[in-house]
């Protein structure tokens, strides 16, 4: 069976969980847990044994529970809670945590990542947040066990980065239960944990966006770390003879438009490499890679008919 392996997110072309060969597969073999969270697919890659088989319960638990709290999909998240409050609500530790995460990519990125953004994203067709003041991540707060909002009609959005935030916290079980390597795909998002058993790097495939290059592009992704790829193809229409995908402009008011059609983030953590995916797709064909050079962010940008764009160390990982 080849390495590189179809997931629900067509920008990620490949796992890198399964082994080339038979000799090599003999040599380390590689179990697998699969699931669904979150509205999407889960899928872990390990050496086979207990620690793997036993991981499933408390993986689901996890996953719920972090739906439970960060969900925009249900009325009876503590996030859906927040939205229909007038000035706040009190909230867990967690949901602090990623929401203070959330805000901090939002200056960082001078707010290209919104998290309040969220009635933008459904009047375009793709969320559920339908009711809500125009984004203005500065209208929110989030203190130790409080999120709170200067004005009642905004609203909070953390699909940008709930996902990788699980993803991590994900990992961090599987270690704790014992497992030393692995590679985790939530969604198309995938986080390494120690190396390949075979010693190298766990390898991914990032698919190209062009008809007259249709090899997917090969990174390396090394121990511990993480990758993220936001782009058109995870949701996207045609209308009009355009392309509108779910990553919006709230400056302009509308989907971001140009020619970029994804971008790949390598960061120590998933959650990082979620959001900044997020933002500097966000930010265009042009303000994105400068603002990726002037985070240090290592990333890949893949444009119509070919071109690319490497920042930060991305290059070293990729062939």
């Amino acid at each position: 069976m080849s390495e590189y392996l179809p997931s629900r997110r067509a920008f990620i072309a490949g796992l890198g969980a399964t082994l080339a060969s038979p000799a090599l597969g003999r040599a380390s073999p590689l179990g697998h847990l699969s699931g669904s969270a979150f509205g999407t697919h889960w899928r872990l890659s390990s050496p086979d044994g207990p620690a793997l088989r036993e991981l499933r319960p408390p993986l689901e638990a996890l996953f719920h529970e972090i739906d439970r709290e960060m969900s925009p999909w249900r009325i009876d998240s503590d996030l859906s809670r927040f939205n229909a409050s007038t000035s706040g609500v009190p909230a867990s530790a967690e949901l602090v945590r990623v929401t203070r995460a959330a805000l901090a990519v939002a200056r960082d990125s001078q707010g290209t990542f919104d998290p309040t953004v969220g009635p933008l994203v459904a009047r375009w067709g793709f969320g559920p947040i339908h009711d809500g003041a125009a984004p203005n991540w500065r209208g929110l707060s989030a203190s130790a066990g409080h999120l709170a909002k200067r004005s009642p009609g905004l609203t909070l959005d953390l699909c940008g980065i709930a996902k990788g935030r699980a993803l991590d916290r994900a990992v961090e079980l599987a270690r704790d239960r014992g497992m030393a390597f692995a590679l985790f795909d939530l969604g198309g998002e995938l986080r390494a944990l120690g190396r390949h058993p075979e010693g190298r790097d766990w390898r991914v495939a990032v698919e190209q966006h062009s008809p007259i290059q249709d090899a997917p592009i090969v990174l390396h992704l090394p121990a511990d770390m993480a990758v993220a790829t936001s782009g058109l193809d995870a949701q996207s229409y045609g209308l009009n003879g355009r392309r509108w995908g779910h990553i919006m402009d709230s400056t302009a008011g509308n989907p971001v438009d140009g020619k970029l059609r994804s971008v790949t983030v390598l960061a120590e953590d998933a959650m990082t490499a979620d959001a900044w995916a997020t933002a500097l797709f966000a930010a265009g064909d042009e303000t994105g890679p400068q603002l990726a050079r002037d985070q240090g962010i290592a990333a890949l940008f893949l444009f119509e008919q070919g071109r690319r764009i490497e920042t930060g160390r991305i290059g070293a990982v990729l062939t």
